[in-house]
């Protein structure tokens, strides 16, 4: 009598088994029909605004009513609104072609594949400033409650909160105003950029971002002091730190190693909000410091009623806040292993 040799497990089964790939999965498909969802509702908002691109064209006289007539069949304008919907999408879903831009005579892609890593440079450096510097003051503001610290801490979170981000940014122009050529104002390098070594010009690409910066990430920063003070007293109050405290752990065990690994969840949590933020929260700084970003080039698009490039821009806002929360759920399942991710739910 012979046995037959044990089965191989199915890979791709196993894979299914695991709990994030499961959960990864699940959301991928819920991501899709959400994007399906927001794409018609924007493509509908966009057509409900009165008036077309042609319609600015129609105002200039050197252009004659048949040249209107061929950019509109050209455009795909004189089809319905349904059915440019269903051609843009279908383009989209077979060539990955997210339309031509009616003003710059671009693909729109190509657009925002050149303006992108100027807003994401510019976003990640005020996230890293902001996070930097709010998370160690929120922990000092907390430990230090009640005193002359966590006053003055808490006046600068207030004031920093209640000063909306094109406040700041004409507080620091005014600044920049006083101290030319200090300071540099526009654009995201110097006449002399291509002169400099490689190293001169990171640095003055750098030099450049530093008051665009700081106007984005002034009302950041104290909202996450605030919200990391909060959520650390809260957990100095629980048993288990009074636990850990009477057993006699030092002081920085208690704070760092109990205390603020529990406060951190909610942090996560507004960490993948931040994530959707980096390419769609630049916008205001960009517009005042005159950096070559997505600010400008939407707001461009807007204005011209631009209609594919609008909405590869709104699309691609739906799609970083999608992947952003799913980053902020994997890492709050990697930080604290007990939170179940449901994938059945």
């Amino acid at each position: 009598m012979t046995t037959a040799p044990p089965s191989r497990p199915n890979p791709i089964a196993a894979a299914l088994q695991n709990e994030i790939v499961a959960f990864v999965l699940k959301r991928s498909g819920q991501a899709a029909i959400a994007l399906l969802l927001a794409s018609m509702l924007c493509f509908a908002i966009v057509q409900l605004a009165p008036g077309s691109y042609l319609d600015q064209l129609a105002q200039d006289p050197t252009i004659s009513p048949e040249t209107l007539e061929a950019l509109r069949v050209n455009f795909g304008l004189d089809k319905s609104a349904f059915e440019q919907y269903w051609r843009w999408l279908g383009r989209i879903l077979t060539q990955g072609d997210f339309g031509r831009s009616f003003k710059y005579e671009q693909d729109v892609s190509i657009l925002l594949l050149d303006r992108v890593p100027a807003t994401l440079m510019l976003s990640l450096i005020s996230f890293v400033v902001t996070w930097t510097i709010a998370i160690p003051l929120g922990v000092l503001s907390a430990v230090k409650q009640n005193t002359i610290v966590d006053r003055v801490l808490q006046v600068v979170g207030y004031t920093g909160q209640g000063f909306p981000s094109f406040i700041t940014a004409l507080v620091l122009l005014i600044v920049a105003q006083n101290l030319s050529p200090l300071v540099p104002v526009g654009n995201m390098t110097s006449v002399f950029h291509n002169d400099l070594s490689g190293l001169g010009k990171i640095l003055d690409v750098l030099w450049h971002a530093l008051l665009p910066s700081i106007a984005l990430s002034v009302t950041g920063f104290a909202g996450l002091q605030r919200l990391t003070r909060g959520q650390l007293l809260d957990v100095l109050r629980q048993d288990y730190v009074r636990t850990a405290r009477a057993k006699g752990l030092p002081e920085n065990r208690v704070i760092y190693v109990h205390a603020l690994r529990n406060a951190v969840n909610p942090l996560i949590t507004l960490l993948g909000f931040e994530f959707a933020n980096l390419l769609s929260g630049a916008f205001i700084a960009e517009f005042f410091f005159n950096w070559p970003g997505l600010g400008s080039l939407i707001l461009e698009a807007v204005r011209a009623q631009d209609l594919y490039l609008v909405m590869a821009s709104l699309m691609m806002g739906a799609v970083m806040l999608i992947v952003g929360n799913l980053l902020a759920d994997l890492l709050l399942k990697f930080v604290d292993p007990r939170i179940q991710l449901d994938a059945d739910g």
